[in-house]
């Protein structure tokens, strides 16, 4: 039986829970997972029975407990390095790496304006100039590096750069974003992959909604 358990929200709304939930499943790591149903009045507290940060996800190993998505990513990368969360050779290493910590640190107006929802197909809403920038830079790093491994994922193998971007996959998916041939297909083999399918399936079966996170086809007149 695994000591690791993986505490997460919602899996229509929770981008940041998918990241390491990917990353493990499909490094064949096994964990305990613990939903905390998010947008309640008890759910803070909830979180708080698992981190003082009160925020998902939340790694719990023993003694030890990892919080933030990309802070988990490393631990599991120490922890299991025959699993390769990153890629092998350095120099991919350090690009996977600065490209996973420019996805946790940026793009606030493509997060803000194009809200995660696995759930939803709602096109038509197009971005804002600086959403579309967000966009643009996005598929500049996905082009770079599947021209430079030759896919399918973003270092060849699948790393945790690609769980840091899965999120994004989903969203231009929900919202139906043109993107280039190249990074179509790159999409599609995120989309494609069992353990993506599994964390849909799942998400359409949450009886829970959030109406703040619900963009609905009436606020795209704006």
């Amino acid at each position: 039986m695994t000591s690791l358990t993986l505490v997460i929200g919602n899996k229509n709304y929770s981008s940041w829970s998918l990241r390491p939930w990917l990353a493990m499943q499909v490094a064949g790591i096994p964990f305990e997972e613990v939903i905390v149903q998010l947008d309640t009045p008890e759910t803070r507290a909830n979180i708080l029975k698992w981190s003082p940060a009160g925020r998902v996800p939340v790694l719990i190993d023993g003694d030890t407990t990892v919080w933030e998505s990309l802070a988990i990513l490393e631990y599991l990368a120490e922890k299991f390095p025959q699993r390769n969360i990153w890629p092998e050779r350095i120099e991919e290493r350090a690009m996977a790496r600065a490209i996973s910590a420019e996805m946790h640190a940026g793009f606030s107006a493509l997060r803000r304006h194009f809200p995660m929802n696995v759930r939803k197909r709602l096109p038509g809403r197009g971005p804002t100039p600086e959403a579309a920038a967000d966009i643009a830079r996005i598929e500049a790093i996905w082009k770079s590096c599947l021209e430079r491994s030759g896919g399918p994922f973003l270092f060849g193998g699948f790393s945790g750069a690609d769980a840091m971007y899965a999120p994004v996959v989903s969203r231009f998916e929900t919202y139906e974003i043109k993107v280039d041939p190249v990074c179509r297909s790159y999409m599609d083999d995120v989309l494609t992959l069992p353990v993506f399918e599994r964390w849909h399936a799942a998400a359409e079966a949450e009886a829970w909604t959030i109406p703040a996170e619900e963009v609905g086809r009436g606020l795209f007149d704006d």
